[in-house]
């Protein structure tokens, strides 16, 4: 891939996905593999103001190799460095940038029993620095090309022909071409337009007062979901409780809400494959009943699945409704990503787990507590999983009693 183009997409991350201003500091999250881009994001976040920019490394082998020698007891440690750490992340809210570009399958083999207790032991202290940092500081994931990665979408490819195809398939997917090897066009400039277009069906969605939404689909898929009063449509560029912008997830084609806990009945079947930590669960199917999942089922990491469900008492409840047309442009690529910031934009999907604090209106004017009250789900995950197809139906319960269709045969009905 072009230097060029690639310092563009560094840019447009810089610029549109943390929005860096004048005096902030950024921390950049990577895999060993990504130096030379690494380079070129923090030198971009330079330019556009940044005080300071500190890059975190990660390495999945190394996690492999920490759950497998590091006793339980140590794993679920939290170190005083570490919280110190997490107090300047409250005290200084850096910007985020997180830069993905893990082998789907680089954790399989490793002991996911122990990983998750451990997890589980130092959520209880990180949760509180997390809950102090909520929707006050800006971040954004994005993905560059791994060579692992390229070749568990691109198996039958040398490393090098995979490795141009998936940066073809990012940067089409982050509109900074206008299509699959074309024409580099301007990144910000379709970033703009792409959020007013995500803005302008927020507003619609939130005119409606929509009370739930039905799914219906070929495959099964049969299921009803209760929507939080005074709650809002989402979708692409989002803002800090000081006001700053910025995009969260490039790409992104969804808009999405915060469902109301304990109110789902039904089944829905996946439509694509999930990664869920390092290894891919396929083939599944989940049944809720009074808002929560008491049934699974997969072909693939069925264990993994129900290990999921069961990380903490709110990971069997649903914490987010994404709306996403299954002929977006990640659908059209015709490619599955197997990974989640993907494939989650190229069908509608749901999330197991935590929802979104700022899905309500006026959601600054609460406490944490009250707004767990009306119904947003508190957990330590947040797990998407894919269910859109090509003919799946949504339809909008709303306050007086209208029936209006949101998805038709996969895609906006209006």
């Amino acid at each position: 891939m072009k230097k060029t183009t690639l310092r563009s997409y560094a840019k447009l991350l810089a610029r549109v996905g943390v929005n860096v201003k004048k005096g902030d500091e950024v921390i950049v999250v990577a895999e060993l593999d990504q130096p030379e881009f690494v380079e070129m994001v923090v030198r971009e976040c330079y330019r556009a103001g940044a005080a300071r920019v500190r890059v975190e490394w990660t390495h999945q082998a190394l996690e492999k190799i920490d759950v497998t020698y590091r006793s339980l007891k140590n794993l679920s440690t939290v170190e005083e460095v570490d919280r110190a750490k997490w107090q300047h992340r409250v005290d200084k809210l850096p910007a985020m940038l997180y830069l993905i570009s893990e082998d789907p399958d680089g954790l399989a083999g490793m002991n996911q029993e122990k990983n998750a207790k451990a997890a589980q032991a130092r959520y209880g202290v990180i949760k509180p620095y997390r809950e102090a940092m909520e929707n006050k500081y800006k971040w954004c994931i994005a993905a560059v090309a791994g060579k692992a990665w390229a070749k568990k979408m691109f198996p039958n490819d040398r490393a090098s022909v995979a490795m141009e195809k998936l940066w073809d398939a990012i940067l089409y997917t982050v509109r900074m071409t206008k299509s699959l090897g074309g024409e580099v066009q301007d990144g910000i400039e379709a970033w703009n337009a792409h959020n007013a277009d995500m803005t302008a069906r927020c507003e619609y969605l939130n005119s409606l007062d929509i009370v739930s939404l039905e799914y219906h689909a070929s495959n099964g898929t049969d299921l009803t979901v209760g929507m939080i009063e005074n709650g809002l449509f989402c979708g692409a560029i989002e803002q800090t409780l000081g006001g700053e912008y910025f995009n969260p997830n490039m790409p992104t084609e969804e808009v999405f809400a915060t469902p109301k806990r304990g109110v789902a009945e039904g089944i829905v079947y996946s439509s694509k494959p999930l990664s869920y930590r390092g290894e891919i669960i396929d083939g599944f199917s989940v049944r809720f009943h009074e808002g929560k999942a008491v049934e699974v089922h997969a072909e693939k990491n069925e264990a993994l699945l129900r290990q999921m469900i069961e990380m903490d008492e709110g990971a069997a409840y649903l914490g987010e409704c994404a709306l996403v047309p299954f002929h977006s442009p990640i659908s059209q690529s015709g490619l599955t990503f197997y990974e989640t910031l993907f494939d989650e934009n190229a069908s509608c999907h749901l999330a197991l787990g935590a929802g979104y604090t700022n899905t309500v209106k006026d959601y600054d004017k609460y406490t944490l507590e009250e707004l767990h009250a009306m119904g947003i789900n508190d957990s330590m995950n947040h797990v998407d999983f894919m269910i859109g197809t090509e003919d799946l139906s949504v339809t909008a319960i709303t306050k007086d009693g209208r029936r209006i269709p949101l998805f038709k045969d996969g895609d906006w009905a209006f």
